[in-house]
């Protein structure tokens, strides 16, 4: 679980693990995402919040959506299965953002991990003998651009997520539990999810609200399938879980856009660094 390490930062309250500045998908004049900015030009939701993200932290690349240490990837499952978890955040928010009716947004975030999280997987998949599998984001922004129905918008994110489940079957063996692997998984977009909130804060826009809200909604998948489990083997780890996704919940309401965020910021930080490190010890 080296990520979970690498990702310690001093910031604020005390300890907080950063994750990196998760890339917002910058907002589009219409209100819908395109495709994040580049190191040369950042927008001005990473501008914000590189005054809290004042360095990038020892063993960040920068490489993958979210600071995913990519070249860990291939080692450490907590690391592999957080990629994977981006990619099915997307997912989720592009299926809740195309039922209400946020098309264009939808349409972009089914393909955004095609380009920000699988391309700088493809080698740690080929490593690891996972066939690849970006043509189904792909083939589902394509259907939402071609009108498709939420019916089938559905159908194709459930089948995506089956995927990303079956690819997660191949996640490399460092000797981390099931139970620890997923708490790791579900604090990394935990982590995520509250980055993302104070982008939008900071920056108020439709982007990384719905980049923060597929990131909740992937931790509280990635620790309820596993609940039972990481109650047993870390039980300050599920209780702090659990707290951070309470917050959360109202963090993120739903898909739409919002009007406000009104949620404390140092409250979310200090319910995300207490989940983090929980499920350290």
């Amino acid at each position: 679980m080296k990520q979970q390490f690498k990702r310690v930062t001093a910031m604020g309250l005390g300890l907080v693990l950063t994750g990196g500045l998760v890339s917002a998908c910058e907002p589009a004049a219409d209100g819908g995402a395109q495709a994040p900015a580049t190191q040369s030009a950042p927008d001005d939701a990473h501008a914000a919040a590189s005054s809290e993200h004042s360095a990038t932290p020892p063993g960040m690349t920068g490489e993958g959506e979210g600071g995913v240490v990519v070249e860990d990837a291939a080692s450490d499952p907590v690391v592999y299965g957080s990629a994977l978890a981006v990619a099915e955040a997307h997912v989720i928010a592009a299926r809740d953002a195309h039922a209400v009716g946020e098309i264009d947004a939808a349409g972009e975030m089914f393909a955004h991990p095609a380009s920000e999280v699988l391309f700088d997987m493809e080698d740690t998949f080929q490593q690891l003998g996972v066939e690849p599998f970006e043509g189904q984001f792909l083939d589902a922004s394509a259907a939402v651009f071609n009108d498709a129905s939420h019916d089938e918008i559905v159908a194709r994110t459930d089948a995506i997520i089956a995927t990303l489940r079956q690819a997660m079957t191949q996640a490399p063996d460092d000797g981390a539990s099931q139970a620890r692997i997923a708490a790791g998984i579900a604090a990394d977009q935990i982590d995520r999810a509250v980055d993302m909130y104070r982008i939008a804060q900071d920056n108020p826009a439709y982007g990384p609200y719905l980049d923060g809200y597929g990131f909740y909604h992937a931790g509280k998948t990635a620790f309820e399938d596993h609940e039972a489990m990481i109650d047993a083997e870390l039980p300050e780890g599920a209780a702090r879980i659990r707290d951070a996704l309470s917050l959360l919940a109202q963090a993120y309401p739903s898909a739409a856009p919002q009007d406000s965020y009104p949620m404390n910021r140092a409250e979310l930080n200090t319910a995300s660094t207490q989940a983090s490190l929980a499920v350290m010890r």
